[in-house]
């Protein structure tokens, strides 16, 4: 992680784009490159979705709109002074709170795919 926040911020720092990574702009582009990402999934089906990767192009292109996602959320977390990995290992205990294991499970039970 330390290794790809110090080429983002070489990067952006060599085309002086500092000035333009607020945590606003950061946000909005963010979700941006997540809907470019989106953009590949839309109108497949279920199993469609599942075997996308299959296609090399395909894979190619949602490779690239990952990184840019990920890339994107680097740069807001570096402006916010959020340890993204943290952030992650922090949510997972609410998340088990929020969804415990036999209300999940019935849910799973619910809707089977």
């Amino acid at each position: 992680m330390d290794k790809l926040k110090e080429k983002l911020s070489k990067f952006a720092e060599e085309r002086d784009w500092e000035k333009f990574h607020t945590p606003k702009n950061l946000a909005m582009s963010l979700c941006c490159e997540a809907a470019e990402l989106l953009e590949h999934f839309v109108w497949l089906t279920e199993e469609e979705s599942i075997n996308v990767m299959k296609d090399p192009d395909q894979a190619a292109a949602i490779r690239q709109e990952i990184g840019d996602v990920i890339n994107n959320l680097v740069y807001l977390c570096s402006a916010l002074r959020i340890d993204p990995l943290l952030a992650a290992h922090d949510k997972i205990p609410l998340n088990e709170q929020k969804y415990p294991i036999d209300v999940a499970q019935e849910f799973s039970r619910r809707h089977p795919r």
